[in-house]
């Protein structure tokens, strides 16, 4: 019994440290959270600033070099596509959804993909589904070192579609919905051709005073270019991370409340064990107690007195 005994206090531990583990790692989770939604929510407002911009420009016909520049490449039948994922475990189906998301949507596109992955664990699941990988990215682990991450993308597009590898890029990341819940979405990048620029110059201005482009409309439709593809890219980002913290959130959640449960079942196994050791011990004690009480007592007339 007491090897029984050391056996429990050994799960009992075992267990307590892990409570402790994911405790900690529940509320890591929920501390980036929101700096990750701070993040897109700022993103927000700027990435309509910069589509209004964009549609301002593109109220008159754009220059033609600007739109030739961005269609010269079209002949390629390469899908270039960017899956965002994680580099660490414990997130439920978080890489799952998105590379099945991912692999089916890639199945309806024309032309041969060409996938990044963004994270080891998401890289895993793209390779089981036999699409060629040209290349895994780090997943930022701080809104700062987002930047550099788009940064690295940016210039691995550009210099594919250069070479005529790839015609399009697609972005595929799980969007947040609420605080726990997320689900895959995808964004074509690139290429910035006619049915883009349509649906930018369909942008609504805010108010009855139209703004006019001082200076050259090409520097200034390139630079919002610039940044039309960098908040594109940071949001993307940004939101999958965002993702990822909620549903680690979460399997953290189930995990501790599963752990609660094994530790009381463990607790109560360990003191209904104890209790019953102790009751045993009573029991031959009482047994003992009275087996002397029973046995007769030697008298003085008994005694040899010869």
């Amino acid at each position: 019994m007491s090897d029984t005994m050391a056996s429990l206090r050994r799960k009992i531990g075992g267990a307590g440290d892990l409570h402790s583990v994911v405790r900690t790692m529940k509320a890591l989770a929920a501390s980036s959270i929101g700096q990750y939604e701070q993040s897109v929510s700022s993103l927000a407002d700027y990435a309509r600033t910069v589509e209004l911009g964009l549609s301002v420009c593109f109220r008159k016909d754009p220059p033609k070099a600007l739109l030739g520049e961005q269609q010269k490449h079209s002949y390629a039948e390469g899908i270039g596509a960017v899956v965002f994922g994680s580099d660490q475990g414990l997130v439920g189906q978080f890489n799952e959804v998105i590379a099945e998301y991912a692999v089916k949507t890639l199945a309806s596109l024309p032309g041969h993909p060409r996938v990044w992955a963004v994270g080891e664990r998401v890289q895993g699941h793209m390779e089981d589904a036999g699409l060629p990988l040209q290349g895994v990215f780090p997943v930022p682990n701080s809104v700062k070192a987002i930047t550099p991450l788009v940064g690295q993308i940016l210039l691995e597009s550009e210099t594919r579609r250069s070479r005529g590898e790839i015609a399009e890029v697609h972005l595929f990341y799980n969007r947040p919905t609420s605080r726990a819940v997320y689900t895959p979405v995808n964004q074509r990048l690139l290429p910035l051709d006619e049915r883009w620029r349509s649906e930018v110059a369909r942008l609504s201005w805010p108010t009855k005073n139209l703004p006019e482009v001082i200076g050259s409309s090409t520097a200034t439709l390139r630079a919002l270019i610039h940044e039309y593809l960098f908040v594109s890219l940071f949001r993307a980002c940004a939101e999958s991370l965002a993702s990822e913290n909620a549903s680690r959130l979460t399997a953290m959640q189930r995990a501790e409340k599963n752990i609660d449960e094994l530790l009381e079942d463990l607790n109560r196994h360990f003191h209904q064990m104890r209790q019953s050791g102790i009751d045993e011990e009573l029991f031959d004690l009482l047994s003992g107690f009275e087996a002397l009480a029973k046995k007769p007592i030697p008298s003085d007339r008994s005694v040899d007195r010869s």
